[in-house]
């Protein structure tokens, strides 16, 4: 069995959230719930959701002509996708580097406590903050990782002065700058497409 060992608290509420998420049981029953969809998903599934993982912006005549189908089947099959939750939603991705100067900022927040209710106290409030683009509760020594946003650094001083400090348990918060983006991409990898293949 996988264990996880995360800081150790009074109540360990922490570890048992990440235990839950992590356990065999816990990932025998995800297979359970997913089975219906997994089995559902074919090569052409596959073929469809590379494509527009790539360019949401395709008409349904391009994509049917990239994965081999006629217009019709191809629809009906992008729509199950949706209605399966397979696809969430179409976005449009903007080029940031050309609506001028930002920085993203990677920032570890420790909470005062590893309660439940503290864990979800914190959550909702970042779920309020614009400047976090991504947050995942972690193993190890901080509980919380962020990706922020910002124009400079008056702003991340704002933004953590008056916002994040401000939520509920904050213990401790670490911060780095990211010097350079190297890459960065939204399609999951093909492999993790294909592995929902599998039941």
């Amino acid at each position: 069995m996988l264990e996880l060992k995360a800081r150790l608290t009074a109540d360990g509420a922490k570890d048992s959230l990440i235990c839950g998420i992590l356990s065999p049981k816990c990932c025998e029953t995800s297979h359970r719930r997913h089975n219906l969809l997994k089995k559902a998903l074919d090569p052409t599934d596959i073929r469809i959701l590379t494509e527009i993982q790539e360019d949401a912006s395709l008409t349904n005549v391009a994509l049917a002509e990239r994965v081999g189908l006629s217009p019709s089947p191809c629809v009906a099959r992008v729509r199950a996708l949706e209605e399966t939750g397979v696809i969430a939603r179409r976005v449009t991705l903007l080029d940031a580097a050309k609506l001028g100067p930002s920085l993203s900022v990677f920032i570890q927040v420790t909470l005062e406590k590893q309660i439940e209710e503290m864990l979800e106290s914190f959550e909702q409030s970042i779920k309020r903050f614009p400047e976090v683009m991504e947050c995942y509760l972690m193993t190890g020594d901080s509980d919380y990782l962020l990706r922020v946003v910002v124009r400079d650094t008056l702003e991340l001083q704002h933004f953590i002065i008056e916002r994040l400090t401000r939520a509920r348990g904050v213990a401790n918060i670490r911060s780095s700058f990211a010097l350079k983006q190297v890459k960065y991409k939204t399609a999951l990898p093909e492999n993790v497409l294909i592995g929902s293949q599998s039941a």
